[in-house]
């Protein structure tokens, strides 16, 4: 048995993917190693779907969440607390830009 890649994904990792992966992502996210993940695809038996891209292979990343049964983003207080951060320095931007100078 091969060595893994890594250790596995942890779900903030997993967040911060981006819209595809390389394959020895994809086996990390699954707990086992490149070789093995290389096996399953020549049986057809990844657990998601695979993209073959020239000489390498791509894994979109909706689809990895999925096959690890995540369907949605969670939402943290600190992705919460910057929008509305956000939002407020846009409104504040609004009131100066909209103001009537008559």
């Amino acid at each position: 048995m091969s060595p893994r890649s890594g250790p596995p994904l942890s779900f903030a990792e997993a967040f911060d993917l981006p819209l595809s992966v390389d394959l020895r992502t994809a086996a990390r996210a699954f707990g086992v190693c490149p070789g093995t993940a290389y096996k399953l695809i020549r049986r057809g038996a990844f657990p998601c779907p695979v993209l073959r891209v020239g000489r390498r292979y791509r894994i979109p990343t909706a689809h990895l969440l999925r096959s690890l049964g995540i369907e949605e983003r969670p939402v943290y207080a600190v992705d919460l607390e910057a929008g509305a951060s956000y939002a407020a320095s846009l409104d504040a931007t609004d009131i100066r830009g909209t103001e009537d100078p008559s």
